[in-house]
């Protein structure tokens, strides 16, 4: 099989026109092929979510002043790479056609599915935008649909691949380019995809990164390069910790368990398919691209730095029986299927005779039903605006650094790990 790199810009990265140019800069010092997946420039899905939220309230006088925006933001860089040239803005307008076309259909009445046929549209303009700049550049290059490759089923805003269907379509796809029409640069979206019937699809939130994989599995990738603003993985956020130290090389092992607790940098349904094909990740610095990075990979190391890994916005649900009965498996297994219609996911569990404990992600939409459902059978309090905190290879200093001022609401610890739900 050919040899080739998947190469995964975010869209901080390509926020503006010296961020393009950048990726330019990048893409084309290499001598093999790179597909490039490319998330929505800048904030442009949080935009997107206004002009759907504007949509399905029927604001129509709102809807477009985010629509200008969207457009005013692509069109400024194009402006700015290109000063004057037709072709970048008639390949915007071409999205910007799509984007109405789905708008002026009538909301219905599932919101997961009207966000994913809309919010997509960032990816295609990024897209759009930096693969026509880079054939007007010379840098020949084949703008791929995502959408007709990454076929998924129809769990809108998180669907789940199909990869004995994805996996052909991707790479009979790349290997025509390259064998037929002698491509070295694709160019395609990160985060989205579709179903067998056609329909737009996301992957979930930071799915960009997952896209990667997808990619670099099917293509058995010699690596997968994630660029980001920040020189590799850190054992903590250096933002709030300037004192965080960089992790040259760390297992896939290793790497799994820190998304798995919220490492923000990877998402946690990237590592698997790379582990699976031996396939390291790369998390390189965009701006310093001759720097090593981070490597994830099968490597043995073992690095016993205390990793801290916060999620905030949570939300700490105690459920009690009401007649003052044990906590039993049936309790349970009623909560969980309760937790799954609504696609809540437990961060931490803990359970006594007489109660269950959880801590989510706070999606109010989702777990404000859960609640209801849950006092028809049992009595629930809970605490919002709580955070959950995790150190990998915790010391006691570690965890005085971090419980300093806060009460320590759960806690939970392992040979390994501790998890704090804490309270300010």
């Amino acid at each position: 099989m050919q040899k080739i790199k998947v190469y995964k810009f975010g869209g901080g990265s390509v926020q503006d026109a010296t961020g393009v140019r950048q990726l330019e800069n990048i893409i084309t010092r290499q001598e093999i092929p790179v597909v490039v997946i490319i998330s929505a420039i800048g904030k442009t899905t949080n935009l997107m979510e206004k002009i759907v939220a504007t949509y399905q309230a029927g604001n129509s006088t709102e809807m477009e002043m985010h629509i200008q925006q969207l457009l005013q933001n692509h069109k400024a860089i194009a402006q700015d790479l290109l000063p004057g040239n037709s072709v970048i803005t008639a390949a915007i307008d071409m999205i910007e056609m799509s984007l109405r076309a789905q708008l002026s259909q009538n909301p219905t009445d599932n919101y997961d599915y009207d966000y994913d046929r809309i919010v997509s549209h960032g990816e295609l303009l990024s897209t759009a935008l930096i693969s026509t700049y880079l054939n007007l550049k010379g840098i020949e290059n084949e703008w791929l649909d995502a959408r007709q490759l990454i076929q998924t089923d129809d769990s809108f805003r998180e669907a789940h691949v199909d990869w004995k269907t994805t996996t052909p379509a991707i790479r009979n796809r790349i290997d025509a380019g390259i064998n037929e029409r002698k491509t070295k640069f694709f160019v395609t979206q990160g985060f989205i995809g579709g179903t067998a019937t056609g329909e737009t699809v996301t992957l979930g939130r930071e799915g960009s990164d997952y896209t990667a994989a997808i990619f670099g599995f099917a293509l058995q990738a010699t690596e997968v390069v994630i660029w980001k603003d920040v020189p590799g993985l850190f054992n903590a956020d250096p933002k709030i910790y300037p004192d965080a130290i960089k992790l040259d090389e760390i297992p896939y092992e290793e790497a799994i368990e820190l998304s798995y607790y919220g490492a923000s940098i990877i998402h946690p349904k990237t590592l698997k398919p790379l582990q699976n094909k031996q396939i390291p990740l790369l998390v390189k610095p965009f701006f310093f691209p001759e720097e090593p990075g981070s490597v994830i990979s099968s490597s043995s190391l073992i690095n016993p730095t205390p990793s801290l890994i916060f999620k905030k916005n949570q939300i700490l649900i105690s459920i009690f029986p009401k007649d003052f009965s044990f906590i039993a498996v049936q309790n349970l297994s009623e909560i969980f299927n309760i937790l799954s219609q609504y696609r809540l996911k437990i961060n931490l569990m803990q359970n006594s005779a007489l109660s269950f404990s959880i801590c989510l992600d706070n999606h109010w939409d989702r777990v404000e039903p859960a609640l209801k459902e849950l006092k028809v059978k049992y009595k629930v309090k809970y605490n919002d605006k709580v955070e959950l905190a995790t150190i990998r290879h915790y010391t006691e200093d570690s965890v005085a650094k971090i419980v300093a001022d806060k009460e320590v609401l759960v806690e939970q610890k392992n040979r390994t790990t501790i998890q704090m739900v804490l309270k300010d």
